[in-house]
């Protein structure tokens, strides 16, 4: 029998798969065939995409401050009606207006509805303790594009770019709605978002919780001053670098490959490698790096494609598959610590704001970084790589600048 934990695990994880792959990664498949059929651009459609992230980015922090004060079972079942009327909307689009409003709306569903939101939910519902559910979420959700982009593809060789639309308005409906709906229970999750980390920690202990002896006092917390503005802006820097670093290569990699001495076919196949790396550097954070502190797992994590890049320029295409794997592995990794290291150094107290703001640059960046690297790559050519290198070590050095003592200083909330 799977325990409460697992089943909120299996049932958010598979709705967060859901939820990326028919609204972040719906373009790739459907942006050629929808401009085609509308008479514009595919820079059109990926210009409404981008508006879409902005969209994300400005009403994030308020979807978080609803988390915080209600839960996150409302919020998340609420992505799914306004993620079904965006991709109903782009279905029935019959001109490029309303192509670009469908997309704005499935921006206001990703503010609400993607991993933010889950992960506030998790702290929710487990304060401290959420890091595990975390990483299990994104081991399952980091499959979205590997099982979603050859469904969207069958779909649209089917049916059509505007049957797969419906297809996927549908299954937001009919599974995801129920899934986020009941993966966290009304009750927990109030009674996790109402009662102080303690209580909820000493619920998940035997022998504690309503009908135990009672426990000796707790001491007088310590009075100290955290530089919460100063964690911030460092979190957020590092968040906003890495996700654009991310989202440069998801659109550029096989070119990068290429122009590195790859051919079409091998830089197709290796970019390919990314998505099984992601994947198989957050079992190794479930593994192993849980262990430790999750301000490790993410200086290791932002070596990854810094060191990646290194060995690109250094050998060529030989080193095309190693590319991918250390890229893919790094990233994977820092998804989690997207939504772990903000809870272990600040606590759950607070979570989804904080997460919604922390999320804001982030968005920015990776709305603006395939636009960016492009006009990159024509400048410099794969001296682009340089560039990300050097993103990536900036990204550590904030790391490097975070304490490890604010971890300890968070935990005494």
């Amino acid at each position: 029998m799977l325990s409460q934990r697992h089943r909120v695990v299996l049932a958010l994880g598979s709705a967060q798969t859901l939820a990326w792959g028919s609204t972040f990664y719906l373009p790739a498949i459907l942006a050629g065939p929808m401009a085609r059929d509308l008479g514009v651009s595919t820079g059109l459609v990926f210009g409404a995409f981008s508006g879409a992230l902005v969209i994300s980015a400005l009403l994030g922090p308020r979807a978080g401050r609803r988390i915080d004060r209600f839960g996150g079972r409302g919020v998340l079942a609420a992505s799914n009606l306004v993620f079904a009327a965006g991709l109903a909307l782009l279905g029935a689009a019959p001109q490029p207006a309303v192509m670009v409003v469908g997309w704005l709306v499935l921006g206001i569903g990703m503010s609400m509805g993607l991993y933010e939101s889950a992960f506030a939910a998790l702290a929710q519902a487990y304060g401290r303790k959420a890091r595990g559910a975390i990483t299990g979420i994104t081991l399952l959700a980091g499959l979205a594009s590997t099982i979603c982009w050859p469904v969207s593809a069958w779909l649209e060789a089917e049916i059509g770019w505007r049957g797969a639309c419906f297809v996927w308005a549908a299954m937001q409906l009919v599974v995801g709605l129920p899934l986020n709906l009941l993966c966290l229970p009304r009750g927990a999750t109030e009674a996790a978002a109402a009662a102080p980390d303690a209580t909820v920690l000493a619920a998940a202990v035997p022998g504690t919780g309503p009908g135990a002896p009672a426990p000796a006092p707790a001491p007088a917390p310590v009075a100290r001053s955290e530089p919460h503005p100063r964690l911030m802006l460092l979190l957020g820097f590092v968040f906003a670098i890495t996700w654009f670093v991310s989202t440069a290569m998801a659109a550029h990699l096989p070119q990068l490959l290429q122009a590195s001495g790859v051919t079409p076919v091998a830089a197709i196949a290796a970019a390919a490698l990314v998505g099984p790396a992601q994947v198989a550097g957050r079992v190794l954070e479930f593994g192993v790096l849980q262990r430790f502190s999750p301000l490790l797992s993410a200086r290791l994590a932002t070596l990854g494609h810094p060191l990646a890049a290194l060995g690109l320029i250094s050998l060529g295409a030989p080193f095309a598959a190693g590319f991918a794997l250390l890229h893919g592995a790094g990233n994977g990794i820092l998804t989690i610590a997207k939504g772990t290291l903000p809870l272990a150094i600040f606590g759950p107290s607070g979570y989804g704001h904080r997460q919604g703001v922390l999320t804001v640059p982030a968005r920015f960046a990776q709305a603006a970084a395939p636009f960016v690297f492009a006009l990159l790559i024509e400048r410099i050519g794969t001296g682009v790589l340089a560039v990300s290198a050097g993103l990536g070590l900036a990204a550590l050095l904030c790391l490097l600048a975070i304490p490890a003592s604010a971890i300890t200083a968070g935990d005494e909330d």
